[in-house]
C-alpha cells in the first residue's frame, strides 16, 4: 500500500511540475488571447460572444478559458482555471486594448484618430455607389459563380467571404451564414502590408526613403544603425526575433504582454547580417509603426496620418486599425474592415499607387513591394508575398499578396487585373487549385 501511495505522490508531484513549468506560463496567451478576440469580435465586428468562442477562438488550448463579458463597460475578462487573469477594454475609435499585467488602464493612451468619412458619389470602388452594370464578354460568369459558391457553400474550409473584382468590376461576391459586405473581417497580418502602404505616403511625400538608415537613437552607437527602412520592410534586418504562437517567445510576450509593442523588436541583438538574414517578424513591423510614429512632433498627428493619407482617401471607411497601451498602431496584427474595402487596398496597388487618378503612393514603391528579397526564395517583397517562384505553381507569377492567419489574404494579379479577397478560417491547402479556377474564368 505503501508503495502505490509513493507513486501516486509522484505521479501528482510530475503532474504538478509539468502543470506550472510546462502550461501555467501558457495561460497569459490563453486568458489574453481569448479575452481580446472577444472583445473585438463582440464590440466592434458585432458577433456574439459564442460564435467567437467556437469559430475565432477554436485553437489549441483556448478551450482553457472563462470569459466574462461585461456589456455595461465594454470589457471581457478571462482567466484559466482562475489563474492569469487578463482583461480587454474596447473603446470607440481604438478597438479592443488587452490590459498589461500590472498597468492601470486609466493610464492608457486614449488619444482617438480624426476621420474625414465622407464619401464620394461615385460608383464602387471610388464611391459607395452601385456600382454601373457591365458585361464582359471575356469572362465565364457561370463557371465562376460556381466555383465561388463551391467556395462558400460546399468545401469545407471556412470561407466566409470571397470577392472577384475584375477591371474595377466586382464580378463575383458572396459571403457565409452570419456575414454579408458589411461585415467587418480582421485581417491579422494583412495589416503588415497597410503599415508598408503608410511608409510608401510617407516616401512619396519626402518625409522618407528605402535607404535611410540610422533609425533610432537607440542603435546610434552600434552597428544597428546600418539597418535600412529598405532592410526592416523585406523581413532582412539580421535581428533576433522569434515568431511561434504556441509558447512564450517574442512575439506572444509582445502582443499579450507588452504595453509598448513597438520596442521589441528594437532591443533585440543581430543573429545574422542585414540583407542575408531573411526572418518573419511580427515584432519588426511594430517597430516600423514606432518608426513612423517618430516622423511626426504629436501623438494626434500620427493617429491621423494613416486615415488621412490612405485609408480614409481610398475611402475605407469601415476600417480600424487597433492601437496597444502606448498608443501605437499594432500594424502587425490589427487591422478590420470590410471585404470590399479589403479590396480597395489590393487596386491601390493594382494601379501601381494611382486611386482615381491620383497618386497616393508612387510606381517605385509598388514595384519595390513586389521585388523579390534576398533570401526570402522569391516569396516575400516589400511586407507583401510573392509568387515569383511559383508558391502557387498553377497561379500567374507576377500575383503578389496581402496574407494574414488562417488564411485571410489579397491576391492581387496584374497580369489578368484581377483582385482576389478571401477571408475565412483555414483553407490555406485550395488556394491554389481556387486561383487556377478563377483565374481560367477570365479568357
Amino acid at each position: 500500500m505503501k508503495k502505490i501511495l509513493k507513486i501516486i505522490v509522484v505521479i501528482l508531484l510530475l503532474a504538478t511540475t509539468y502543470v506550472y513549468f510546462g502550461l501555467y506560463p501558457k495561460f497569459d496567451i490563453v486568458s489574453g488571447f481569448s479575452s481580446k478576440s472577444i472583445a473585438s469580435h463582440h464590440f466592434l465586428a458585432k458577433r456574439s460572444v459564442q460564435f467567437t468562442e467556437e469559430k475565432d477562438n477554436d485553437v489549441p488550448s483556448m478551450e482553457l478559458a472563462t470569459n466574462i463579458v461585461d456589456e455595461n463597460n465594454k470589457s471581457v475578462s478571462s482567466s484559466v482555471y482562475g489563474f492569469k487573469k487578463r482583461k480587454a477594454i474596447y473603446r470607440d475609435g481604438l478597438g479592443a486594448l488587452l490590459i498589461p499585467e500590472r498597468k492601470n488602464y486609466k493610464n492608457a493612451s486614449s488619444l482617438v484618430p480624426k476621420r474625414n468619412l465622407t464619401n464620394t458619389n461615385l460608383p464602387y470602388p471610388y464611391g459607395n455607389l452601385p456600382q454601373k452594370d457591365t458585361i464582359f464578354a471575356n469572362v465565364k460568369y457561370k463557371d465562376l459563380q460556381a466555383i465561388v459558391t463551391n467556395a462558400i457553400d460546399i468545401d469545407t474550409t471556412n470561407t466566409r467571404a470571397l470577392l472577384v473584382i475584375y477591371k474595377n468590376q466586382i464580378i463575383a461576391e458572396k459571403y457565409n451564414t452570419g456575414f454579408d459586405k458589411n461585415s467587418l473581417l480582421l485581417g491579422w497580418s494583412m495589416a503588415k502590408s497597410i503599415t508598408s502602404g503608410v511608409l510608401g505616403v510617407l516616401e512619396k511625400q519626402g518625409k522618407v526613403h528605402l535607404k535611410q538608415n540610422h533609425l533610432f537613437k537607440e542603435w546610434e552607437n552600434d552597428t544597428r544603425s546600418k539597418i535600412t527602412l529598405k532592410n526592416l520592410l523585406n523581413m532582412n534586418s539580421g535581428l533576433e526575433w522569434e515568431e511561434d504562437y504556441t509558447k512564450i517567445c517574442d512575439v506572444t510576450e509582445m502582443l499579450f504582454l507588452d504595453s509598448d509593442m513597438s520596442q521589441k523588436q528594437k532591443n533585440k541583438p543581430f543573429v545574422g547580417k542585414p540583407n542575408e538574414t531573411w526572418n518573419y517578424s511580427s515584432g519588426t513591423t511594430n517597430l516600423l509603426s514606432g518608426f513612423i510614429k517618430n516622423q511626426f512632433k504629436t501623438q494626434q498627428d500620427y493617429l491621423d496620418f494613416w486615415y488621412a493619407e490612405l485609408i480614409d482617401k481610398i475611402g475605407m471607411h469601415s476600417m480600424l486599425i487597433e492601437t496597444d497601451f502606448s498608443g501605437n498602431y499594432v500594424g502587425s496584427s490589427y487591422a478590420w474592415a470590410t471585404a470590399r474595402d479589403w479590396a480597395k487596398f489590393g487596386l491601390l496597388y493594382l494601379h501601381n499607387g494611382n486611386w482615381n487618378g491620383q497618386q497616393i503612393i508612387n510606381k517605385s514603391w509598388v514595384d519595390f513591394t513586389r521585388e523579390p528579397t534576398n533570401t526570402s526564395n522569391g516569396e516575400y517583397g516589400g511586407h507583401f508575398w510573392l509568387n515569383a517562384k511559383g508558391f502557387f505553381p498553377d497561379a500567374p507569377r507576377d500575383m503578389f499578396s496581402c496574407n494574414g492567419y488562417q488564411g485571410q489574404r489579397i491576391f492581387i494579379i496584374p497580369s489578368k487585373d484581377l483582385i482576389i479577397v478571401r477571408f475565412g478560417l483555414g483553407g490555406h491547402a485550395t488556394f491554389n487549385k481556387l486561383l487556377k479556377d478563377i483565374v481560367a474564368t477570365i479568357q
